[in-house]
Formats: structure tokens, sequence, C-alpha cells
């Protein structure tokens, strides 16, 4: 019998990355989602297509033994597939963790198997699986006269996934295109004493940290850059942007910047550093991927945030005293994105610093304490934003 994976979140991400190399694994796999016509189309459909995009072509994957249950209507049909898994893996967006938590947090505390369920996030956020297991463990969600015992029945690992799924075909249904490079890498220690899942797409690690540190401050520091810039200046998508010049060198000093951070914090060579930023920048670029700065540089309040691509590093770099001219740099662009078509927190982003003091706006949208040495480098760049913007 095949192992079983319920994964929350059908979305491109779900579809075309987790599932697709859980698939891979011989998993079978369980899709929870709360959207309606999401979930009646993968329950009509038997297969669909994963379709791999990179510089030596395309490769089509055929995805197939999949499940679908829609939690809103069915929470007990969910809790009862979760209690009897192998694995439960989420890409959901951090946001919405707190709304799976109290669906698994129920199935965790049915469960009767010897061999504790595996818990992945598969989020773009530092520790997300930290943070659902922080919601599971809520005494709303798990009495807490159980808590003393849930690593007998959960061991949750935090992951670090890399992989760029651009806009996709309007007819395209269920089938997913993305591009064929990725990176999935798991904390192993919650698995010292069980083992953990047999996947081998998974590079399974001691010590994530650095792993997730390099991913967000190159991989999404560079690609956020890309698009903030590219937005400014009219290009349409990512490749478009860095074929500028000077948008492509603005994103190189940018990475330059979190590459000091990185080399020193972690312990990587320069040399090899330098490489990854460069196959990066080779991949992002990737005329192909048709990837729309649009939607790159979606969601800003979450991409200004503190632990996120931008302020995370350079709020580190800042208290060390070294350079951040051109993270900064990015921070304005990302500030100015406001008002975007389609894009809720551009709205709320220009809400925001239309009616609040800049002080108040870098405390609230980059949770910077006033006595953090980056706090008045950023106050005067949003003071900018808010008066170019006719927004102040």
């Amino acid at each position: 019998m095949s192992p079983k994976a319920v994964h929350f979140g059908g979305g491109n991400i779900g579809r075309g990355f987790v599932a697709e190399k859980l698939h891979l694994a011989g998993f079978e796999v369980v899709f929870v989602d709360v959207v309606d016509s999401l979930i009646e189309q993968l329950q009509k459909t038997k297969e669909y297509t994963v379709t791999e995009i990179g510089g030596e072509g395309e490769k089509v994957n055929k995805i197939t033994n999949y499940r679908a249950i829609n939690s809103k209507h069915n929470e007990k049909e969910a809790v009862d597939e979760i209690a009897t898994a192998d694995l439960v893996t989420c890409a959901v967006g951090p946001n919405i963790l707190k709304f799976i938590a109290p669906v698994i947090g129920k199935a965790i505390d049915k469960r009767t198997a010897s061999k504790p369920l595996a818990v992945i996030a598969c989020e773009n956020a530092i520790g997300a699986t930290d943070t659902l297991a922080g919601f599971i463990k809520d005494s709303k969600n798990t009495p807490q006269d159980r808590l003393s015992s849930i690593y007998d029945r959960a061991a949750f690992a935090n992951s670090a996934i890399d992989r760029i799924v651009p806009g996709q075909d309007p007819n395209a249904g269920l089938n997913v295109k993305i591009e064929s490079f990725y990176e999935w890498v798991v904390d192993k220690t919650p698995f010292a004493k069980h083992g953990h899942p047999e996947i081998s797409a998974i590079k399974w690690v001691d010590d994530l940290n650095p792993y997730i540190e390099r991913k967000l401050f190159t991989v999404n520091t560079g690609h956020a850059a890309a698009a903030y810039y590219g937005h400014a200046r009219g290009k349409h998508t990512i490749h478009d942007a860095l074929q500028d010049s000077e948008i492509n060198k603005i994103v190189h000093n940018c990475l330059a910047e979190t590459s000091h951070l990185i080399v020193k914090k972690h312990g990587i060579t320069a040399e090899e550093q330098k490489a990854y930023v460069e196959k990066i920048i080779s991949r992002i670029s990737n005329p192909y991927l048709e990837d729309v700065v649009e939607r790159v540089g979606r969601a800003p309040l979450r991409k200004l945030s503190r632990k996120e691509r931008f302020i995370g590093p350079a709020s580190q770099l800042a208290e060390s005293g070294d350079k951040v001219d051109a993270l900064l740099g990015a921070v304005e662009q990302a500030f100015a994105f406001v008002d975007v078509e389609g894009d809720d927190e551009s709205a709320e982003l220009a809400k925001i610093l239309k009616s609040t003091e800049a002080k108040e706006v870098v405390s609230k949208v980059c949770g910077l304490e006033s006595s953090h040495p980056l706090y008045s480098k950023i106050v005067p760049i949003v003071e900018k934003v808010q008066s170019n913007k006719g927004l102040k």
C-alpha cells in the first residue's frame, strides 16, 4: 500500500511542486482546500501535468493517485485522513497557517499509529512549521492535558523551499508550468527516533538555518528587487527587468550586501556564494518563465516585514555597521508598489502611507523599534515615497 500524504493548498506550488515530488516518491496525495471550484476540479480530474521548464527544454510529468477534500464542508473526513496519514504538508501562505491548525490538531490528537505523523510546512517564511506547530498546540486546538505527549503523535520539521512558479496560462486548468530547478531542504533532527519520510527530492540536514537565510536573502531578495525596480520602470517580466543593465547592476548590488551577511554568518565561502548568486540571477532571468513583475512584487506588506527579504538582512547588516545602500533602494521601490491592480496588500500599503506618519509606518510595517540602527535610515525613505506618491 502506498504511503499517504495530506497536502493543504491545491494551488500552483501545491500541485506543481510539493504534490509532484510526493507523487514521484510513491505517495498517494490527498489535497485539502476550501476553494469549492478547485476541489471539484481535482475530484473530477484523475490526472494533471507538471511541465518543468529549463535551459535544456521542457519535461512533462503526469500526476495521478490523488484525491481531494473540501475541509470547509467535510472537516471530519479531512481529520480522519490526516489521522491515518504518514505526512502532512502545506503551501497555503504564512497568514493561513492559523486556519489549518485546528483540523491538523484534531487529527493529531486522534492519531493511534505508533509512528508520529510528519508535519512539514512548505512556505516562503522562516520557521513556518514552528509557527504552525504553535497554532496546533494552542489550547483551542489541542487539549492541554495532551500537550506533553503530542510528540508521540507528531514530528514537526521546518523546511526551506525554492522553486519559481511563473504566471500560468489562463486555460491551463489543473496543469502547472514550473521551472525545472528546485530545492527542498528539511530539518531531519525531529525524526531522529523514528526516521524521516522517504522522499528523494528532499535534502535532509541537521542545521536548516543557513539554507533558509541563503535562499530567502538571495532568491527572494533578488527576485523582489528586480520586480519592484522593473515595475517602477515599466518592465513587463523579470527577464525584461534584468535585461536592463542598470536594474541588473542594482540587483547584483543588493545581493552583494546580502552575500556579505551570508558569508560572515554561516561560514559559506565567498566563492560558493558568488556562484550561487549568479545561478539565481540566471534562473530568474529565464525568458521562458514569463514571470510578470506585478505577480512577483505582490504582497509588499509581507515582503517589507521584519524577518523578510529586505528588512531581515538589512537589519542584521546595520547592527554590525555594514553597508545597506542597495537594500535601502529596494525598500524604497517596495514602498512605492502601491495600488497595483489585483493586489490587496498594495492597496492596504497605500492606505497606511496616506494615513500614517513615516515613523509609525516604519514601526508598523517593518517591525523596527526607533532605537534600531536601520530605523533612522528607513524613515526618510518612507517620507520620500509619501511625498512622491502624493500620499501625504
